[in-house]
């Protein structure tokens, strides 16, 4: 049977990953280049039968294989295909092969790129890698076997959970898990800098683009995953402090920190400790939200049931931070530098402070996600943090996180002197304030949101400038705007592309503030014929009329929407039954625009009237825009570099 086969394949993949493990120490130690070699190959094996796998399972999905346990209660007959195919990932199971047969290729991939390079720490490398695969592998083998089948197969299967149907959940987890999972990759590597003594920045360049990936990957997870919330759970929020979706915010905090900090000791033989430190936590991370994930201690629509594998994880992290932190320590003989800040008016005393303050907002984060589990387990009692907590400590840290970001883009490596700086930033200064003044005049009073906007400016402002001065020194050799502004992104990419991620950035946060300060909410009971006005936009209830698809059916309320007159077209708000489940679910009626988004929420009918919940939430469409910047400017970042024709300013 294939169910066999493909539970075969994780066996044979657990047995080899032991033995690519103990050939690349062996090998690595003994100087016997054939036991590396063996090593090499075991890894891009483990891949294809992992791969084999999965594939296995994707396929018992689509043809409805109810012999399966997991099959069984992930997916039923009137599931649609593409829902089937998600169901993959759909429970505990699943996710933990995809997290092996992700970490599988990222590993075939890392061989294949070095196959001669890095040789003193391609093994200890490896060896990371396929041990933290063992891991996985060990589960899947025993308590997480997604290939485990039912004595009595049923004629139909339960179902998948209903909020999963939708694409958001189709893309969200496998993109996010490209995040949690990359991140191995550079802490492998960092561990094998450790063991060897290499803590220069080879391992750092070796791992940038993988670092950046991984980086990217987690944001873009979050940022589906917030888009999915917003359409489907029926809130009228994208973002809810949720444990599990901090699981994700914590490392992806981590990682900003890297990835700014690295350029320090490349450029400057500088913070190997820090960046060894913030690689090893933001891995550890990446496992600790795995566990919240999947051990069911905490209540989230993102989780899983309450699962014995808990405790199992709590001891690998363990033992994986006792160990790379003791190894840290260990090395710190090796780790001392020889060169120390110059001026604490410098790009890298500018990103020393970037890692203090965006440590403390992981920091931050840890302490309102973990608290209430220590405080259950301790006085026996569930306490809940949320919303109120983040917006009075992490606001703050976060406004002085775009501070730095835009003060740092303008300190030249060294030193600067304050009167010089001062010079450099009082044209961007002089736009923030203008801006400043111009909001406070429109009605944007509220101290933090108007800070965040402020900040927003100035940083853009002095990050256009940036782009604007190295435009204008490649003109001066006779290129056009649009040769000079290519050329220029191709003879730096990892400086210009990290300034079009920071306007993606900046993008996001001015969304993110204007939606969460400036967003209003009305209640209403709408007879058929009757209006009501919020904002701009006046809503007309048509009625109320049967709404179903192919898994669900309810009512739907068709309401005509217009603006000054104009009309706008309908929404169809709907409250259903899930049909499999007869699990509720809330369908919303969303308008989105450059402007506002106008998002209604139908909870049934009352005294012949539909009850609405209206909200008008300004500017939450620049939140997805500035995710494609973001994406823009990655992909620039991660290009190789060419000749620069033109010396670049320091």
């Amino acid at each position: 049977m294939m169910a066999d086969l493909g539970y075969l394949g994780v066996l044979a993949s657990l047995v080899t990953s032991a033995y690519v493990t103990a050939a690349a120490l062996a090998g690595a130690r003994r100087g016997h280049a054939s036991l590396v070699i063996g090593a090499r190959r075991g890894v891009v094996a483990i891949a294809l039968l992992l791969t084999l796998a999965s594939a296995i399972l994707v396929g018992s999905f689509i043809a409805r294989d109810f012999s399966l346990k997991y099959v069984a209660e992930n997916t039923n007959l009137s599931t649609p295909l593409a829902y089937r195919i998600s169901g993959f990932w759909g429970s505990m199971d699943g996710s933990l092969l995809l997290w092996a047969w992700i970490l599988s290729l990222y590993s075939a991939a890392v061989v294949l790129i070095n196959r001669e390079r890095h040789r003193r720490l391609m093994p200890y490398a490896i060896a990371v890698l396929m041990g933290v695969l063992a891991f996985f592998l060990l589960l899947l083998s025993s308590v997480s076997n997604p290939f485990a089948r039912l004595p009595f197969p049923p004629s139909d299967g339960r179902y998948l959970n209903p909020l999963l149907e939708d694409p958001g959940m189709f893309i969200h987890p496998p993109v996010l898990y490209l995040g949690y999972v990359g991140i191995t990759v550079p802490f492998a590597f960092a561990i094998a800098a450790l063991i060897t003594g290499e803590v220069g920045e080879a391992w750092t360049k070796s791992t940038r683009r993988w670092a950046l990936a991984s980086w990217y990957f987690l944001g873009m997870g979050l940022t589906i995953g917030g888009w999915w919330a917003y359409r489907v759970l029926g809130w009228g929020g994208y973002w809810g402090w949720d444990p599990v979706e901090n699981s994700a915010f914590m490392p992806w905090l981590v990682m900003t920190a890297y990835l700014h900090s690295v350029m320090v000791q490349e450029r400057r033989g500088m913070l190997s400790v820090w960046n060894l430190g913030l690689i090893i936590v933001a891995f550890g991370l990446s496992i600790f939200g795995t566990f919240l994930t999947r051990s069911g201690v905490v209540s989230s629509v993102h989780s899983f049931a309450r699962s014995s594998i808990g405790p199992v994880f709590v001891i690998f992290l363990a033992v994986a931070m006792t160990g790379a932190l003791g190894l840290l320590l260990a090395r710190m003989n090796r780790l001392r530098e020889h060169n120390y800040l110059e001026s604490l008016l410098s790009r890298e005393a500018s990103f020393l402070f970037n890692n203090v303050v965006l440590t403390a907002a992981a920091a931050t984060v840890f302490l309102g996600t973990t608290f209430p589990l220590l405080y259950e387990a301790l006085k026996g009692v569930k306490i809940f943090i949320g919303p109120p907590y983040y917006n009075q400590v992490f606001v703050p840290i976060a406004l002085l996180t775009l501070l730095v970001m835009g003060i740092g883009t303008h300190i030249p490596w060294g030193q600067e002197s304050p009167g010089h700086l001062g010079r450099r930033l009082q044209v961007a200064a002089l736009i923030a304030l203008l801006g400043g003044v111009l909001l406070v005049v429109v009605g944007i009073r509220k101290p933090a949101a108007l800070s965040g906007f402020v900040l927003s400016l100035f940083v853009a402002a002095i990050t256009l400038n940036e782009f604007a001065r190295g435009t204008a020194a490649r003109r001066r050799l006779g290129e056009g705007v649009s040769r000079a502004t290519v050329s220029l992104l191709r003879t730096n990419p990892q400086r210009y592309g990290g300034y079009i991620v920071h306007l993606g950035v900046l993008l996001m946060v001015v969304g993110i503030t204007a939606s969460s300060a400036f967003s209003r909410q009305v209640e209403m009971g709408l007879a058929p014929g009757e209006e009501a006005q919020i904002g701009r936009y006046r809503l007309t209830l048509k009625s109320v009329v049967p709404y179903r698809d192919s898994t669900r059916a309810g009512r739907a309320a068709r309401i005509a929407v217009s603006n000054a007159g104009h009309p706008l077209g309908e929404l169809r708000p709907a409250q259903a039954l899930h049909l499999a489940s007869r699990q509720p679910v809330t369908l919303v009626g969303l308008r989105s625009t450059l402007r506002d988004d106008l998002y209604i929420i139908f909870s049934g009918v009352i005294d012949g009237k539909a009850r609405l919940r209206v909200l008008l939430n300004p500017l939450v469409f620049w939140i997805w825009v500035g995710a494609g910047v973001l994406t823009l400017g990655t992909l620039v970042a991660v290009l190789p570099e060419r000749r620069r024709l033109v010396p670049e300013r320091p």
